[in-house]
């Protein structure tokens, strides 16, 4: 290392030695092109990069280690790690710990301690009982990079079924334990993206295996055989574009199974084990949402089917006949989140401007209380049993951390069961709530978190960040990230666009398919809102997205390159032309729609991040973060953008790939990890804004 560079190094951050970094680490490794190209539906498209798709070829892999390498001598140099570094080690590493349920007077759970990297299985014999470790995935592997999923658990307590997931992937193993040993059974399912159910009795149990190819299907192992001879017992006829979820009630009665024809339709078949009955369907061929819970013998349905908000219905299992179903909650302007069953009374989750109340009602719809709630925040999780008195759920705000809570149904009284304590002055963080119009005139929510009394001078440093897809509502749970741009002095602002969930299924349907476009002019939108009144300027403002976010990070620094300084884009969608070529992609083909059809095509293209970088436009500084182990989004996406921008941009700021051979969509990673990743994320944007 040369003395110049050290002693950039060394050096505290500043403008000059900002700018010198930058000029010395101004090219990236060269990236050949192969310019294949192919005609779609009358037009001629050029993929300069295609040779990049091929993720295992030997010329890939040297490209993503010199990649890797150019990133580094950047990130890694870059002054202000230690200090960032250590307030995230502060904000992460501490003792967490998630909500109880309950089986068989037994309560599981996880906590991690503050050393530890992976959270820990636990169980207590009763809510007071002492604590057991069940299951710990820090001896696992050496890196500790393997984490576990706790998939079901028998209504007694005494066998569990888990998942064992190595790095980001979708995919685990599947293990059978038996509680009272601590042993487990002899029965595996290998590799891949799988759901069980275990039989209340442990004769067998019932599970969902998913192939990129084939699509979802479902199958029956009896304990003690080989599970080469488990039979398929549903899914035929539906294929990749599908998924399957299975659960057997805890009484053992029945097995629901609920078919993801997309995120806007879903059929629902019911079984009655006891009486060895026929898979039969429930709910079918009604073009609307779906998702069902069975207590006794009434399947509770929440649906947006003529109620684009939701409401909640009841079916008889004795008589399903779709002219008997009974409305148990009504559609209200409030739109409907989720619900859960615990002690005999339904807890439905409305969001109110995009922030929680929890209504509880009896079976027959009779409103019995609310849960109340010490700020605006989100509350999540609230899980218990049908037939015992004790639920409990989670609350968080912005700045405000996870609060677990034991919820007593029968008489509303609750207390708190445990608190993440995160080192984070709330007192002194703001939130709230604005408004702003989009293109369109369409009025937008979003969320602002910044210290109290913030002078409004237009030169705040800004992370604004949305997702904007698939009917998901970006709600205002805690956030390390959040709390610490606060604290440093700039504003993280969270846009809830059209495409999410957050004003219900008209709100959805308002940014997908033809309609994409609004949900980045939303963005947009808010971006200049901030710029507009008083909180930050084109250069001290950063954009993030991850996944579908990914793609809208993509899409705005295509269309506004200007309005912004720096782009984190995690896991993206970006070859919007192509994606539904790649792993489990065919399921966002209703979201999305594709290029093989002669009218998406157009609005498709019109958008897609990646056809249209254009040569010679200044864009913003960008880091692009993805890896080996996304199986969901392929890796591709980011590879290719990354060389493309590389190629075109005519401003002298720095476009990255942040590589990870065992980062992936599924999350798992290691604590220490998350910090060394989010370290070299937070300075570059601390670079870019100039973020002392």
């Amino acid at each position: 290392m040369s003395r110049r560079r050290s002693a950039i190094i060394a050096c505290i951050i500043s403008a000059s030695s900002l700018a010198a970094l930058a000029q010395e680490y101004k090219s990236p490794p060269k990236t050949r092109t192969d310019n294949v190209t192919e005609t779609i539906h009358g037009v001629t498209v050029t993929d300069p990069y295609r040779w990049l798709e091929d993720q295992n070829s030997a010329e890939t892999r040297a490209w993503i280690t010199a990649q890797n390498e150019h990133t580094q001598s950047i990130i890694g140099a870059l002054p202000g790690r230690g200090r960032i570094r250590e307030r995230l080690t502060q904000l992460l590493k501490v003792d967490a710990v998630t909500a109880p349920f309950e089986r068989g007077g037994r309560y599981f759970y996880t906590k991690r301690r503050a050393d530890q990297n992976q959270p820990v299985y636990y169980l207590r014999r009763g809510l007071s009982g002492k604590e057991e470790v069940l299951l710990d995935p820090n001896t696992m592997s050496p890196d500790q990079t393997t984490s576990i999923r706790l998939l079901d658990v028998t209504p007694d307590g005494k066998r569990l079924a888990y998942g064992v997931q190595q790095g980001g992937e979708d995919e685990i193993t599947v293990s059978i334990l038996d509680v009272e040993t601590g042993k487990e059974l002899p029965d595996h399912l290998p590799r891949g993206r799988l759901g069980v159910s275990l039989k209340p009795d442990m004769s067998g149990f019932f599970y969902s295996r998913f192939t990129n190819s084939v699509g979802p299907r479902v199958y029956y192992h009896a304990i003690g055989t080989n599970t080469a001879g488990d039979q398929e017992i549903f899914g035929k006829g539906f294929g990749p574009q599908n998924f399957i979820t299975e659960s057997v009630t805890d009484d053992g009665r029945y097995l629901q199974l609920s078919v993801s024809l997309s995120r806007d339709k879903t059929d629902i078949y019911v079984q009655d084990l006891a009486n060895k009955g026929p898979i039969a369907p429930i709910v079918k061929d009604i073009d609307a949402a779906f998702s069902g819970q069975i207590a006794g013998d009434q399947l509770f349905l929440s649906t947006n089917w003529q109620a684009p908000n939701r409401r909640i219905l009841a079916v008889d299992l004795k008589h399903p006949a779709r002219e008997l179903w009974r409305e148990v909650t009504p559609e209200t302007t409030s739109v409907i989140d989720g619900f859960s069953l615990a002690g005999g009374k339904i807890f439905v989750s409305y969001l109110e401007n995009v922030r929680s109340r929890v209504k509880v009602f009896d079976p027959s719809g009779k409103h019995v209380r609310d849960i109340a709630f010490p700020t605006l925040g989100r509350a999540s999780g609230l899980s218990g049993n049908w037939e015992r008195d004790d639920a409990f759920y989670t609350f968080s705000s912005f700045a405000q951390p996870p609060t677990i809570y034991h919820y007593h149904v029968s008489s509303g009284k609750q207390e708190v069961w445990a608190r993440n304590n995160v080192p984070v002055k709330a007192d002194e963080i703001g939130v709230k709530q604005v408004w702003f119009q989009s293109k369109d005139s369409t009025r937008i929510p979003m969320f602002l978190v910044h210290r109290k009394g913030i002078k409004l001078d237009g030169k705040r440093p800004a992370l604004l960040t949305g997702y904007g897809g698939f009917n998901i509502s970006l709600m205002p749970g805690f956030s390390a990230t959040a709390a610490y741009w606060a604290e440093v002095g700039g504003v993280y602002a969270v846009a809830n666009l059209r495409g999410g969930g957050e004003l219900g299924e008209k709100w959805h349907k308002a940014g997908m398919l033809e309609n994409k476009q609004k949900v980045f002019d939303d963005f947009i939108g808010a971006a200049e809102w901030l710029i507009e009144n008083g909180y930050t300027n084109p250069s001290k403002l950063a954009i993030s997205g991850s996944s579908n976010g990914g793609l809208l990070a993509g899409a705005a620094m295509t269309q506004r390159p200007e309005l912004f300084r720096a782009v984190l884009c995690l896991y993206p969608l970006l070859d919007m032309v192509r994606y539904q070529n790649f792993l489990v992609a065919r399921f966002w083909v209703p979201e999305y729609g594709s290029s093989e059809d002669p009218n998406q095509f157009p609005y498709i293209y019109k958008y897609s991040p990646y056809h249209n970088v254009k040569k010679g436009v200044k864009y913003p500084a960008v880091l692009f973060v993805t890896g080996d182990s996304d199986t969901r989004v392929a890796p591709l996406h980011a590879r290719k953008m990354a060389a493309l921008v590389q190629a075109s941009t005519g401003s002298d700021r720095p476009v990255l790939l942040h590589y990870d051979t065992k980062s992936g969509h599924a999350g798992g990673a290691p604590v220490s990890k998350q910090i060394e990743d989010e370290t070299g994320e937070l300075s570059f944007l601390f670079w870019q804004l100039g973020v002392k």
